[in-house]
């Protein structure tokens, strides 16, 4: 009995422990998520404006531009997946590989071969954990993404699509992402970034119409210029909106953990007390059986 009861408290105190550790970091996580999410607003204005630069040149001006113009033929897709470098979240990064294991499958079936690039080590241990290939990979600062990342990001991309198939191009992107919609809901999200599907974060009015530009320099020329920049800020958008799901799905995650060790401890208290209590009758039990012994004889 008096081992089980040392068990029982040995239990106790692990278990007190690691609830402090999780409400540390629900803790952490709550107070960054507030800034996280101000990061997303915030960068809403500028993604919006040129987007409605890039929609305004692409839709006004006849041009036969290669970011804009859907090829004959698809025959190789690039991939980005966005993760997250730590865990503690849930389900967070599961449910974003679950989502890309989809879309190349999808590709896959339709014949076309996909080149994988990654961001955060959770991607990049998933696919080194079964031995696939990847062509590039991002990890640091997840929870707190930098605009330079997403610049190198969108240069690798761009890159790779103005390359020839022969040369080991590809013909179109796609990204994998997790869009932050509220506290309590996170949805993976797949978009095609190239050729150009302008989409804005937030919809426009009916009488939000696009005004009318007169180019100098030429369309082409202007499109050039903003496509990468429209790219980048693309990519830094679903970089911030998978920062948020993040520290969401963690401060959800780290307090299920924490609701889920206190009721350990108050079982573990449980069942301490109730080996405390048998020992006790037991040693009672002697104690009586010993006196009456002693009466008989």
């Amino acid at each position: 009995m008096g081992a089980q009861i040392r068990v029982y408290r040995q239990k106790i105190v692990s278990t007190t422990s690691m609830r402090k550790i999780f409400k540390a970091m629900e803790l952490i996580a709550t107070s960054r998520i507030g800034k996280a999410r101000a990061r997303v607003s915030s960068s809403l204005p500028y993604a919006n404006a040129i987007t409605r630069a890039v929609s305004a040149v692409a839709s006004q001006s006849e041009i036969d531009h290669p970011l804009t113009t859907e090829p004959e033929q698809i025959r190789r897709a690039a991939v980005l997946i966005m993760t997250s470098d730590r865990g503690l979240a849930g389900s967070y990064s599961a449910t974003v590989l679950k989502q890309a294991e989809a879309l190349l499958e999808l590709l896959r079936e339709e014949g076309k071969e996909v080149k994988t690039y990654l961001i955060g080590r959770k991607a990049q241990a998933y696919f080194d954990f079964r031995g696939r290939p990847y062509e590039q990979v991002w990890t640091g600062g997840t929870d707190a993404p930098e605009f330079e990342t997403a610049r190198e990001v969108g240069a690798v991309l761009l890159e790779q699509f103005g390359t020839d198939f022969e040369d080991g191009g590809v013909d179109e992107i796609h990204v994998v992402y997790t869009r932050f919609r509220s506290m309590v809901t996170q949805e993976p999200t797949v978009i095609r970034l190239l050729p150009l599907e302008v989409v804005e974060e937030e919809a426009a009015s009916e009488s939000d119409i696009l005004p009318l530009y007169e180019y100098e320099p030429e369309p082409e020329r202007v499109l050039d210029a903003l496509l990468p920049r429209y790219i980048e800020s693309r990519i830094f958008a679903a970089l911030l909106q998978a920062a948020a799901s993040e520290l969401a799905a963690r401060q959800r995650a780290m307090k299920s953990a924490g609701d889920n060790a206190t009721e350990l401890i108050k079982k573990y208290t449980r069942l301490r007390n109730t080996a405390r209590q048998a020992e006790i009758t037991q040693e009672l039990s002697e104690i009586v059986a010993g006196a009456d012994a002693l009466s008989a004889s």
